[in-house]
């Protein structure tokens, strides 16, 4: 056995006896939370934030049902209709390919109400790049206690099997994702590809192929818990929900070093009702990023840090609209990170970003803590455009700590075409990790209001409205 599969089976047998041992303060026992006192944070457990706040709200009334607490009356994954994956012929020794045992044991399990898939723990299973499809019967729980991992690299990589995504859910209402193992993505020689940001000479790609695979991506799918699992390693994205209607995310580890490029967390797009709750995310790109048509999602108690913050964006790409809404980011720690919250939009679209609340977030040595770009290109030319996706109600709310001096902590650039709108800045108090201020914070096109003094200053944010507001039905979303 190779050294990464025998450091695989050791992390997981670690992992496993310390979030047995400690799981939020409870343990079930017939079908009841018993308190127990933990004795010392699980690794994918994210501690309480350091963040100076008030107590957890739950999410807005007036929002559609976003999922908060997933276990109000759960007994826990178990099930008297287990289909352990070694029963369908998986070996789980990281080296022989157990695709078609995971997917008997899939299709087993489909076919019965509250079954549960038991990857087993003490095993590493090597699978190629499958679709779980549905629709299956509710209450379906995909329990990893062990180790999943696809082939290491594109030179191992099937050639009839897709090169962008490799674990796909698809169609499924009710379906759990959970256990106390890892999913590990073998991403590091996808980091190495020609085309790669990091490769050619200062920073820029060279020509080659590029597809690397999103490693987890749920499609078109509602009811959907994610919890307890360490995922780590992604050739490209790490979790990526598309099309789907009620997700829940706790107690998520995800991890990947900060020069791996576009490994982003959390993506999410054209999904609703969305929960994230208590989760670290450390990776080579935006912990979590939204974008178009995802509305009314609700982060809460996550750690992030090192890479790019939470990022709204981009939008608009290409002339197209774009709309995203009621978003809520509060007792969150952003650390030593390019980006802190984050609103970015193409010159040339159309809709709007709007409802959006930063609340009790704590910085600690991040660029561009508060930035709204709607200049956003890949190229020198960011010229402007007769229309822009409307940024208009986000507010700043007691947003605390340290900054990188190499820019500005409070940066809103805003289209000439279309303002930013109902900006509130509450509460922010940004000081340098070391050195001073260069620039002050920049505005233009910015409007709002400041309900107490910001730190740094930042005089630049215009009161009231602009005096000449475009035709809004472009941006009605």
């Amino acid at each position: 056995m190779d050294l990464r599969r025998r450091f695989l089976l050791i992390s997981t047998v670690v992992v496993t006896m310390v979030i047995t041992n400690v799981n939020a303060g409870y343990h079930y026992h017939k079908g009841q939370k018993v308190n127990v006192s933990p004795t010392s944070p699980s690794a994918a457990e994210a501690p309480a934030p350091s963040v100076p706040s008030t107590p957890a709200d739950p999410p807005p009334t007036s929002s559609p049902s976003i999922p908060s607490d997933p276990y109000p009356n759960d007994p826990g994954p178990t099930s008297d209709c287990v289909f352990d994956v070694t029963s369908y012929g998986a070996v789980g020794d990281g080296s022989s390919d157990d695709t078609a045992a995971f997917k008997e044991a899939w299709k087993a399990a489909c076919a019965v109400e509250s079954a549960t898939i038991l990857v087993p723990s003490d095993k590493v299973f090597m699978i190629t790049s499958t679709i779980f499809s549905g629709p299956c019967k509710p209450g379906l729980v995909f329990q990893v206690d062990g180790v999943v991992m696809p082939p290491e690299g594109p030179d191992c990589w099937p050639k009839a099997d897709s090169r962008k995504q490799w674990l796909v859910f698809y169609r499924l209402n009710d379906m759990k994702l959970t256990g106390n193992g890892i999913i590990e993505g073998n991403g590091d020689k996808w980091w190495e590809l020609p085309c790669k940001p990091h490769r050619g000479p200062n920073g820029s790609s060279l020509p080659g192929p590029c597809d690397s695979p999103a490693m987890i991506r749920f499609f078109m799918s509602s009811n959907l818990v994610v919890s307890g699992l360490r995922i780590q390693n992604s050739p490209q994205f790490h979790v990526k929900f598309d099309g789907c209607d009620g997700v829940l995310i706790e107690k998520l580890s995800v991890s990947t070093p900060k020069l791996s490029p576009n490994t982003d967390g959390i993506h999410i797009e054209n999904t609703k009702s969305v929960g994230i709750y208590n989760s670290m995310i450390s990776n080579g790109g935006r912990h979590v990023l939204l974008l178009p048509y995802t509305v009314y999602v609700y982060i809460d108690g996550v750690t992030c840090g090192p890479s790019h913050g939470i990022s709204i964006g981009s939008l608009g790409v290409q002339n197209s609209q774009a709309c995203v809404s009621n978003i809520t980011v509060r007792n969150t720690v952003i650390r030593e990170s390019d980006n802190g919250v984050r609103i970015k939009t193409w010159q040339g679209g159309t809709g709007s970003v709007s409802g959006i609340s930063f609340e009790n977030i704590q910085m600690e040595n991040v660029r561009n803590c508060i930035i709204v770009d709607q200049y956003y290109c890949m190229s020198k030319e960011c010229l402007n455009q007769t229309s822009a996706v409307q940024v208009t109600d986000i507010q700043y709310r007691n947003i605390k700590g340290t900054y990188d001096v190499r820019t500005p902590p409070i940066h809103f650039a805003c289209s000439d075409t279309v303002a930013c709108t109902n900006i509130t800045m509450a509460e922010v108090e940004l000081l340098p990790q070391e050195g001073e201020l260069v620039d002050d914070p920049f505005c233009w096109n910015a409007y709002g209001i400041e309900e107490t003094l910001t730190i740094p200053p930042i005089g630049c944010l215009q009161e009231g409205m602009p005096q000449t507001i475009t035709e809004t039905s472009q941006y009605t979303c």
